[in-house]
């Protein structure tokens, strides 16, 4: 049930307009969002989704007012959770957007906001036996650059990638950056194994820096995997051992195949292991 959503720290019903054509967010992709998951009573790993956005505020030169805090986003949330009647696990996507105004004209540069939550499958995060089967989508390419990092509004490549899974029934589709190699997938990070070796692309190949890749990374470092953050081509990772995807939402997700490559999972299925400990 999604009866009704936040916006402003109002809460609405949905279907609700709440914004014109004016408003910057629609113009020109002039926000920001977060993907959170609700699970036993909690907003999981909030400090860390909340340390993003703010990141992101400062680079987009958002001013806010001492109210704007993660404390009182946070209590919202539980809120909305509690009125859309949630008992079980659910998604919730937090947006921050600038208002009304032209490119150079905005009214003011304060964080207008919207809060949604939506209930998840039954069986969300478990391990997926079957595998997931990606292609790599190559016409829109991520750039390196200050935004790379960022889960902002101007989300086109990761749209036209998803529509091409779609279109070749994939499960999801990775994308590549300027240079050519491995960025991340359309909703999630991307790690492989090959040997020992667990290898991501690191911050400066423009991925997303992804709440669960942070806490993969520490995880496996505290456990004495062998972890590398890297450039990762193609070739390399049709030639991986393993390959598995990771976002706040479905966890670790096993990849049984991308194109003529297929992929084993006796180290990733340790790895889930180890990380439903630490969820």
């Amino acid at each position: 049930m999604t009866d009704f959503f936040i916006h402003n720290g109002k809460m609405v019903k949905a279907g609700t307009l709440v914004a014109g054509p004016a408003n910057r967010g629609l113009r020109y992709g002039d926000g920001l969002f977060e993907t959170m998951k609700w699970a036993n009573g909690n907003l999981l790993h909030a400090d860390e989704h909340f340390a993003r956005l703010w990141r992101g505020l400062s680079v987009l030169r958002f001013e806010w007012p001492k109210t704007f805090t993660p404390a009182m986003l946070q209590e919202q949330v539980e809120a909305l959770v509690a009125r859309n009647g949630h008992t079980g696990p659910a998604r919730i996507r937090l947006g921050v957007f600038r208002g009304d105004g032209g490119l150079y004209d905005a009214k003011n540069h304060l964080p207008h906001y919207t809060i949604e939550t939506m209930p998840l499958p039954e069986g969300n995060g478990a391990w997926n036996s079957n595998g997931l089967v990606v292609g790599i989508y190559a016409d829109a390419v991520k750039s390196c650059d200050v935004l790379a990092n960022l889960k902002h509004s101007n989300y086109l490549p990761y749209v036209l990638a998803a529509l091409k899974a779609k279109k070749e029934k994939w499960n999801d589709a990775l994308l590549l950056n300027m240079h050519g190699r491995i960025c991340d997938s359309t909703i999630a990070n991307v790690f492989m194994v090959t040997g020992d070796t667990v290898a991501t692309p690191s911050l400066g190949e423009g991925c997303v820096a992804g709440v669960m890749r942070r806490h993969m990374l520490s995880l496996l470092r505290t456990n004495g995997f062998v972890v590398t953050e890297q450039e990762i081509t193609s070739a390399a990772l049709l030639s991986a051992d393993e390959v598995f995807l990771t976002n706040a939402i479905y966890n670790l997700r096993w990849v049984q195949a991308i194109g003529d490559s297929q992929y084993g999972n006796a180290l990733t299925q340790k790895i889930y292991a180890l990380l439903q400990t630490t969820i």
